[in-house]
């Protein structure tokens, strides 16, 4: 695997001097530059495309934290750990739920309006959740108001700089030291370095690597590709997590259908209109997600559909609108009722539960480099990631990250990096390598798995390798470069778990296994 994606020599190229760096405009990164701003004054921005076009600004279903009466950060820690499938972290998932409550206090602080009722919050409950506990915004568009508080915050905040269209090409490492990031700046069409002693990875997950995603297409893998290419170790990558329920209409982009729509009270039927999910655990529509996704897979294998239904018609249907307005306003488009109609659904990737693998504050082998959110890997989510916990994680983690560096003394290294030798990438149909990749993932390391596909797959992609030897000049190559890295990372791994957990479902080994009771983790030779 190639360490660099383009032909470079710093010196040659402009370079922009900062404290703290941060890849990445979603909840994780926006949250880390407001926070380090209070103690460094030049706290700098890269985002891919404009700084709302992010996963966080889709997600509608909420943000996990106990701050209801009957809840406890004991309560939302079992149910964490139960979720995850026997590998989650402790300490790190007990600092996720404990320090959760007063980073959601912190939003508030800054403007976010989480829904109430009666002068409470109006808490809903999601799957494998004991208690209600997901606080939500207009309804179902959480994610949205999070995005919009933050963007807000950050961008009047006279001490951080946001660059957008600006992409990550490459880390610059020396001696095991991140000293730098090379970016594409899209905007001039030109290579800058920006050199900084603190560097941030929050560039989000990798869903794009899948036909079916419910990810915004920014999401190609882009911080964990390059943190691998630059010897950061990656832990479960195997872990991928297919939402439930996405919208299934042949013509229609896949849409989520948020789990909180199960929450309160929506049911799964199959083609005979017959409720399934009390048949496979006793939670119903509201067990953990890969129990639900592998029911819904093992209904249409034996009904040889498509797709299930989602129905709220039991619900009062002005209720319903008034919950789900985002929901109900785009399946309206397609001229679906969500109170009333049957709502076809199948399930699509969603969430990386692996990633770059880090230490309680974000730390990565690396020294300066630190990850947070759905790039970073700290075993929150073990082999499945609680409903809505996802954001909350982006929150205390980015925290974290700037109680540690607050504190890291950076060691002198040359800062001068060259990369020479990568051959002209004339003649590539990127766009059908990228459909085909997309194909591959989604037929053979989509939410079942077997040997036998894991292998195709390899193979297809040991085919690819010259194309590591390519000079990605264009950001369309540069995204299909990380595709294709993370991409042979999820399947390799894949192919070594040799058991079934969580997220990931070996057909031909349906057992989990006591002694893989344990992490992958894979770190590139550089």
């Amino acid at each position: 695997m190639g360490h660099f994606l383009v032909n470079f020599d710093t010196q040659e190229l402009e370079t922009t001097a900062c404290a703290f760096l941060i890849l990445g405009s979603g909840i994780a990164g926006l949250y880390t530059a407001h926070t380090a701003s209070r103690f460094w004054s030049d706290v700098v921005v890269l985002t891919k495309r404009g700084i709302d076009d992010t996963a966080t600004e889709r997600a509608q279903g909420g943000i996990a934290a106990a701050v209801g009466p009957s809840d406890s950060p004991a309560l939302h820690y079992e149910d964490t750990l139960t979720a995850g499938a026997g590998l989650c972290d402790a300490a790190a998932t007990r600092i996720l739920v404990t320090e959760g409550p007063a980073r959601v206090e912190e939003l508030i602080r800054l403007g976010a309006r989480f829904d109430r009722a009666n002068g409470l919050f109006d808490l809903t409950r999601e799957g494998a959740h004991t208690r209600r506990r997901i606080l939500h915004a207009a309804g179902d568009a959480t994610g949205a108001e999070i995005q919009r508080v933050l963007s807000s915050a950050v961008r009047e905040n006279p001490r951080v700089t946001v660059l957008e269209n600006h992409f990550l090409v490459d880390l610059l490492v020396k001696d095991d030291v991140c000293w730098g990031v090379l970016a594409w700046d899209a905007v001039r069409e030109k290579l800058r370095v920006f050199r900084a002693p603190v560097v941030v990875l929050a560039t989000g997950g990798a869903g794009q690597v899948y036909r079916d995603t419910t990810n915004p297409g920014v999401v190609t893998g882009d911080g964990v590709a390059a943190a691998y290419r630059a010897g950061a170790e990656v832990m479960d990558m195997e872990f991928v997590q297919f939402h439930p329920t996405v919208l299934a209409l042949r013509g229609a982009p896949r849409f989520l259908i948020s789990e909180a729509v199960r929450g309160e009270g929506g049911i799964l039927l199959n083609s005979k209109g017959e409720r399934f999910m009390l048949r496979y655990h006793h939670l119903g529509e509201l067990a953990p997600r890969d129990v639900v996704v592998r029911a819904i897979l093992q209904e249409l294998a034996a009904e040889g559909g498509e797709y299930v239904y989602l129905s709220l018609a039991h619900l009062d249907p002005q209720k319903v609108r008034e919950r789900f307005p985002t929901i109900t306003r785009r399946l309206s488009a397609y001229g679906l009722d969500l109170a009333t109609d049957l709502i076809p659904v199948a399930p699509a990737a969603h969430y990386l539960m692996g990633g770059v693998k880090t230490g309680l504050y974000g730390e990565t082998n690396l020294k300066g480099l630190y990850a947070c959110g759905e790039t970073a890997c700290a075993g929150i989510h073990g082999a499945n990631r609680l409903a809505s916990n996802s954001l909350l994680d982006g929150l205390v983690f980015g925290g974290k990250i700037v109680e540690h560096a607050r504190f890291y003394r950076p060691e002198a290294v040359e800062t001068v990096a060259v990369s020479e030798g990568l051959e002209p990438a004339e003649g590539l149909d990127v766009a059908a390598l990228r459909a085909e990749l997309k194909a591959l993932m989604q037929e053979q390391v989509g939410p079942v798995r077997t040997a036998e596909g894991l292998q195709a797959v390899l193979r297809r992609f040991e085919e690819w390798e010259y194309l590591r030897r390519k000079e990605a000049r264009t950001p369309e190559l540069m995204e299909f470069r990380n595709m294709f890295d993370v991409a042979e990372l999820i399947a390799e791994t894949a192919l070594m778990r040799t058991e079934s957990r969580g997220a990931h479902l070996r057909a031909d080994y349906p057992e989990t296994r006591e002694r893989w009771k344990r992490h992958i983790i894979l770190r590139r030779q550089v």
